[in-house]
């Protein structure tokens, strides 16, 4: 089809519709999902493209539905930080090896993960203000930049907050679609190659798809279930940065 393989042509469809799927059931974790998919077949920077192009298309679709839960000075820091932290993680992307913070990502994450299933509780984090929630924005803007990943810390972060699926998905889920669109911009300078609209023109039915299935799911989620499926996510994408 178009000069794309089979093989190429079913890893890009899996990847879109298992990171959509979590996308939309959980706000975040396509990044991971997907391009733990994606990199059997592309190459690093062209699954960073795709990522981040697709997931900000399905991240504005996701976000119209939650407009209500959007508190503006409470995103505010989190974007600043972004702002600093995407570019950098783009050069960084360009000129270090990805695959060492990739291990050590899937490592914490996981870690955390099992943690936050296995405690009684988790430990409330007050403290801080806006420059810890600007600082968390700085750094999951770096992960963004590198791979497409900025919606892992301050998802974890707004469980360590106590704040309720509403309002933390009001945050992060923004959030990503904000890093998203920036990483997107900044590699457009970097250089995206031709084949990558092709890639993310035919991505868009099954990233439809899992999208509508995801909403579903999050319907029926009360806040103590919503928590459990985001430590539940949170342990699938240590573990599939970790493959």
């Amino acid at each position: 089809m178009l000069g794309i393989s089979l093989a190429t042509l079913s890893v890009l469809w899996a990847g879109a519709f298992v990171g959509a799927l979590a996308g939309g059931g959980a706000g975040f974790a396509f990044a991971v999902a997907a391009s733990a998919i994606w990199l059997h077949a592309l190459d690093p920077l062209q699954t960073t493209a795709l990522t981040v192009a697709c997931g900000s298309i399905l991240h504005f679709a996701l976000v119209w539905p939650i407009r209500r839960s959007i508190d503006g000075p409470r995103l505010a820091p989190f974007l600043l930080g972004a702002m600093i932290g995407v570019p950098l993680g783009v050069v960084l992307l360009t000129h270090v090896n990805p695959l060492p913070l990739k291990l050590a990502l899937g490592t914490g994450l996981v870690a955390y993960a099992l943690y936050a299933l296995l405690a009684p509780r988790l430990p409330h984090v007050a403290g801080g203000g806006v420059v810890a929630n600007a600082g968390v924005g700085l750094l999951g803007g770096i992960l963004g930049g590198i791979g497409g990943y900025s919606g892992v810390l301050p998802t974890i972060w707004t469980q360590l907050r106590g704040w309720p699926k509403e309002m933390a998905r009001g945050v992060y889920q923004p959030f990503i679609l904000f890093a998203h669109v920036l990483t997107l911009i900044v590699v457009g300078f970097v250089g995206i190659e031709p084949d990558s609209y092709l890639l993310i023109a035919l991505s868009l039915p099954p990233l439809a798809l899992g999208a509508w299935a995801g909403l579903k799911i999050y319907g029926r989620l009360d806040e103590r279930r919503f928590r459990q499926m985001l430590s539940l996510m949170i342990l699938g994408s240590g573990l599939l940065l970790l493959v």
